[in-house]
């Protein structure tokens, strides 16, 4: 393993040249730093039910909790450490920032009341908030181009992962042993596993995979964003990307609310059956995404934009299929098929966002692509549908969630158009980006 010094005066770390095996092992470890990003962050989803009975809480607060004030202070937070990441040392940034989300999941089994959970639940969303930017930027410069959404898409798969584990893990744990148990459980190994990636990877060099000089100046966020948003693809692409998160966030929310509520699952049950549907079907929805854009965008970039638009439309059929059959094995099995179709999308964004930039940007439009991704589909989506579901209530009783869930749909349908539009013009825009 060769050592190479950074050519940049205001980074002080010591960056390498690393083999094909070695990337794939940093690969791995941030892989399982999102696991660990998804079990905290999902793990109030298969507990709330139990939360909400103990605490006397409405859909519209565990809205706020699992949606609307966990994105605004993970997108808050999330763009000026995108900015350190793009200055200083990135690994570093993600220890800290495993250890604080972990630590906080922790505490929120200590809660006594709604306030003090949403503060914990804050501080949650704040350690998140330092995972994937940095983490992007580093994959990025261990993976070339042709390999980078494949790259992309095997870090996603940790949402997937985070989730299957997440859910069988915190429903079996809350039926037998409560759900406070259940958050001390899954937060206290993050910290743990926050010292292996510390003392096992190492600072790469900027640019490596793209056979680029690391001479960028660092730029202000301004500068960042105006840069960003002056490219026409970029534009429509972030926006359709957060139409695509608006139906998955939803959906992975407010499903195990309405299994116990429509098909009277227990919390084990729940657990159980989401864990594979979604953690399978995301799963391979995350890894095909950025695999078939790679290799179909081989032939034409606008593959990266047009196989997510078209997994959003195949999505709604098959959604509506779950909220209104009776049969609750059918539910779960097509749910698999909504999960997978629902997670295309996030890996090709990725990936092209970065080859929109220069290198010292990557973390940042890294950030304001998950800003714009999490306020409207973290933010809005659980929100939105918890008080869609309160006001149906009087009239529809149980069967509000269903209709608040379905209403949901419609944003597909705005997100492919989103993504069409983008593909008019990424072809130039990456060109004029080399």
């Amino acid at each position: 393993m060769k050592e190479i010094t950074s050519n940049s005066p205001d980074e002080k770390e010591k960056s390498f040249s690393f083999s094909r095996r070695y990337s794939n092992y940093v690969l791995f470890i941030l892989t399982g730093v999102y696991v660990f990003n998804f079990i905290d962050r999902q793990i109030l989803v298969i507990l709330q039910e139990s939360i909400k009975k103990e605490l006397g809480l409405t859909d519209t607060q565990l809205g706020l909790m699992s949606g609307f004030t966990f994105a605004i202070f993970y997108v808050s937070f999330g763009i000026p450490i995108a900015r350190l990441a793009d200055k200083r040392n990135r690994k570093n940034i993600i220890t800290v920032s495993l250890m604080l989300w972990s630590g906080m999941t922790a505490v929120s089994g200590l809660v006594q009341n709604f306030f003090q959970l949403l503060l914990a639940r804050i501080g949650v969303g704040i350690g998140e908030a330092g995972g994937s930017p940095p983490a992007h930027s580093i994959l990025s410069d261990l993976f070339p181009p042709g390999r980078r959404a494949t790259a992309m898409a095997i870090y996603s798969t940790g949402i997937s992962m985070g989730i299957l584990i997440g859910f069988l893990l915190g429903g079996w744990i809350d039926f037998y042993f409560g759900w406070r148990t259940a958050f001390f459980v899954v937060g206290i190994p993050g910290i743990i596993y926050a010292l292996l990636l510390y003392f096992t990877v190492k600072e790469p060099l900027r640019g490596l995979s793209d056979n680029k000089t690391d001479i960028d100046e660092t730029h202000s966020t301004k500068e960042v964003i105006v840069s960003l948003w002056r490219i026409p693809s970029f534009r429509y692409l972030s926006l359709a990307t957060g139409m695509a998160a608006y139906p998955a966030y939803t959906f992975s929310s407010w499903l195990p609310s309405f299994l116990a509520r429509t098909h009277g699952l227990k919390s084990n049950e729940i657990g159980y059956w989401l864990a594979l549907s979604i953690g399978i079907g995301s799963g391979l929805g995350y890894f095909l995404g950025g695999y078939l854009a790679d290799k179909m965008g081989r032939r034409d970039k606008r593959w990266y934009l047009w196989l997510p638009a078209a997994a959003l439309l195949t999505a709604i059929p098959f959604s509506l299929l779950v909220f209104f059959i009776p049969d609750t094995k059918a539910v779960l099995l097509l749910n698999g098929m909504v999960a997978f179709l629902l997670s295309i999308y996030l890996a090709p964004c990725i990936a092209l966002t970065h080859g929109l930039v220069k290198l010292r940007m990557r973390a940042m439009a890294s950030a304001i692509l998950f800003f714009i991704l999490n306020i409207i589909g973290l933010g809005c989506g659980p929100l939105v549908t918890g008080m869609v579901s309160d006001h149906l209530k009087p009239t529809m009783g149980t069967d509000s969630i269903r209709w608040a869930l379905s209403s949901a749909l419609l944003i597909n349908i705005i997100g492919a158009v989103l993504y069409f539009m983008a593909a008019k013009t990424i072809r130039q825009d990456l060109m004029k980006s080399k």
